[in-house]
């Protein structure tokens, strides 16, 4: 119902000395930028282990506009590139880098956007760089995808496809065999579930609160008769606990199983199948 100018003018002045001395409320800005640092036992990526089942310090920027762009940078230390790569190899020459090769810096950029019904989409490019020397006839490790994921709910479907023609050290670059395939169309494919036990078990406070199971299945199928091999498939289930108050406001701690069942000949570094089963724990923060 509409009001007389008259009321409105008398509630206004009532109302005045309210009004007047309060801060009006700052609007949500266009731009957010969130960092994240981690400590993890170990890093695994896709069920394969990239320091050697040693620790990994991992660390991150994200700037996300309104809008639902987003740009972002993480980083982690990594050993894969300098240990003797081959079964029964024991010396550093049959590595894959001679020099450097034990940083990680991912740069990525995307869209993301949820409809009304709880739909999400998320779309974007990833660049895996990893800066070093290679060895005489080695791939290139230096990788670039595409992705694109849809979710609704505990469930996220992903799909991420290779556009270079190496990926991770298989496939075709300068210098190495002429006779090895390219490994552009290799792609990734991969189901996830990220499940609110809290919510479940009806935890609002407390240690039982802000409770979250992970579990993952995919798979990596490589492109190209000569890179094959290195197709697998991985799982991953885990826990993971986080904390929205006081001073442990944004910390994660948490741990998860993985598995990838990569041949031994495929992915044997320091005498090691890097996608056996292992366990991982961490502590992270966003902020």
């Amino acid at each position: 119902m509409r009001k007389s100018l008259i009321t409105t003018a008398v509630l206004g002045a009532l109302a005045a000395p309210s009004f007047v001395f309060a801060a009006d409320a700052a609007p949500a800005p266009d731009l957010t930028v969130a960092y994240n640092i981690g400590l993890y036992s170990q890093y695994i990526f896709r069920g394969m282990t990239q320091t050697g089942g040693k620790p990994a310090l991992q660390g991150g920027v994200d700037l996300t506009h309104s809008s639902g762009f987003y740009l972002g940078a993480w980083a982690s230390n990594i050993s894969w590139l300098r240990d003797p790569y081959g079964e029964g190899a024991t010396n550093s020459s049959t590595a894959y880098y001679k020099k450097d090769g034990h940083l990680e810096l991912d740069i990525y950029g995307g869209y993301r956007y949820t409809f009304a019904n709880g739909i999400g989409i998320d779309v974007g490019a990833l660049r895996y760089q990893y800066e070093g020397k290679r060895m005489p006839g080695t791939v290139d490790a230096n990788t670039t995808e595409v992705y694109g994921a849809i979710s609704y709910g505990w469930l996220q479907a992903k799909i991420s496809d290779v556009i270079t023609e190496s990926a991770w050290g298989w496939g075709k670059s300068k210098g190495a065999d002429p006779t090895y395939n390219s490994a552009s169309g290799t792609y990734y494919a991969e189901l996830n579930a990220t499940i609110p036990v809290s919510d479940l078990i009806g935890a609002k406070d407390g240690f039982t609160s802000g409770i979250t199971g992970i579990a993952h299945i995919a798979r990596q199928e490589f492109n190209g008769k000569s890179n094959e091999p290195a197709s697998y498939t991985d799982y991953k289930l885990g826990l993971q606990k986080s904390f929205s108050e006081g001073a442990l406001n944004g910390v994660n701690v948490g741990g998860y199983w993985t598995y990838a069942n990569g041949r031994n000949g495929a992915w044997t570094y320091d005498r090691e199948n890097i996608g056996d089963s292992t366990g991982t724990v961490f502590v992270s923060k966003v902020f």
